[in-house]
């Protein structure tokens, strides 16, 4: 973790919603919905018949395997040529964050005999053969992978391992974990609402994204916003539920390594996953940190329309921030219609886009096992 020295020079991102940052952000401010009925199962197997998928399949009901292969590479090429970076990444380390990794092509296999090369589960061969990749470091930090990846990345800067590193994050969702989520609620969620009384809970999303990092954009390059600091832990307080004060010390340690204090933040990309043990944590931990404070951040949370993309969704998070830097634009939350008690006096973001002066940004992004991990990014100078 470090709170120096690292700046975005590249993004790339895919979902539900588009297949490039700008489409994304473009309907993320007009407050459009990835959500649809679920295309890629037999809707009939399970209660829940909606999900924020990527429509790339042939026809509804039909599947093929390395999905989230196809995206991780497209993420990359995007962040990589934005960077000026091309198609070469031979000695530049690429760190992917995920939940599941490929574990859907795993699943065809076993249930369609479709033929899968075992090596092809793992994003190395593909990077190698795409990028030219010799280093690559997958983590499955659950839901906060992608941000943990990115302070590893900011790590290596700062220690002098690496020059550029490339961080990534993806994730497709599976028939296994459909169902499982299928199953965790007394009513099959219909959208993911995050903090709002009539949430039913999470709904999966598809996609990638992706960030070139620097120590400094190199000459006659750009910096499309600067990384402050990463604070991470993992209390492991429990197998699935969030722990506030656990949060609220991963907050003020990326304060700390960013040399920032709560007035400073001006945008705060809520993790949002519309659970209610999920929103009730975080609006506790916020409360925490912002209450009485004397200026309280804008806030947003994108989950709610493009789903929960696992581990992909940090760097989600994180690219729509730099964007809302970059633009003074801060998308709305979409299904926000009667804000649960404990987010009352938060000034999040609701119907239209907000547009607002984002100097400094913070994103939330936790997982199951108690993995927490927050970002503090800023304006290029």
């Amino acid at each position: 973790m470090t709170g120096a020295g690292a700046v975005v020079t590249g993004m790339g991102a895919i979902s539900s919603l588009g297949g490039t940052v700008d489409e994304m952000f473009e309907a993320l401010c007009a407050g459009r919905s990835g959500l649809a009925e679920l295309r890629g199962f037999d809707r009939s197997r399970f209660r829940s018949r909606f999900a924020y998928e990527i429509d790339d399949r042939e026809a509804v009901g039909t599947d093929r395997p390395l999905r989230a292969t196809g995206w991780l590479l497209r993420a990359i090429a995007g962040a990589a040529a934005e960077a000026g970076l091309g198609d070469d990444l031979s000695g530049v380390p690429v760190l992917v964050g995920t939940t599941l990794r490929e574990l859907r092509t795993a699943e065809l296999s076993f249930c369609t005999g479709t033929p899968i090369d075992v090596d092809r589960l793992h994003f190395g061969p593909a990077l190698r053969e795409r990028f030219g990749v010799t280093a690559t470091w997958t983590f499955s930090n659950a839901c906060a992978a992608s941000l943990y990846a990115l302070g590893l990345a900011t790590d290596m800067l700062r220690l002098d391992q690496a020059d550029t590193v490339v961080v990534a994050g993806v994730d497709t969702f599976t028939t296994s974990t459909y169902g499982l989520l299928d199953r965790c609620y007394p009513e099959a969620p219909e959208a993911l609402r995050p903090f709002d009384r009539e949430r039913q809970g999470m709904v999966q999303g598809e996609g990638a994204a992706a960030v070139v990092v620097r120590r400094e954009a190199p000459a006659g390059g750009r910096a499309l916003a600067r990384i402050l600091g990463v604070g991470m832990n993992c209390d492991a307080v429990h197998p699935s539920a969030p722990d506030r004060d656990s949060i609220t010390r991963a907050i003020r340690e990326a304060y700390t390594l960013a040399g920032v204090g709560p007035t400073d933040i001006d945008l705060l990309m809520l993790h949002g996953t519309g659970t209610p043990l999920n929103d009730e944590a975080e609006a506790g931990a916020v409360a925490a940190i912002f209450g009485g404070a004397a200026k309280v951040p804008l806030m947003t949370a994108i989950k709610s329309m493009i789903g929960h993309t696992g581990g992909a969704s940090g760097l989600h998070s994180l690219v729509t921030a730099v964007e809302a830097i970059r633009t003074d634009r801060v998308p709305p939350v979409l299904g926000l219609d009667d804000p649960i008690p404990a987010v009352a006096d938060f000034p999040l973001v609701r119907g239209v886009e907000a547009r607002a002066r984002v100097d400094v940004a913070q994103v939330n992004s936790f997982g199951f096992g108690g993995l927490n991990a927050v970002g503090v990014l800023a304006r290029a100078a």
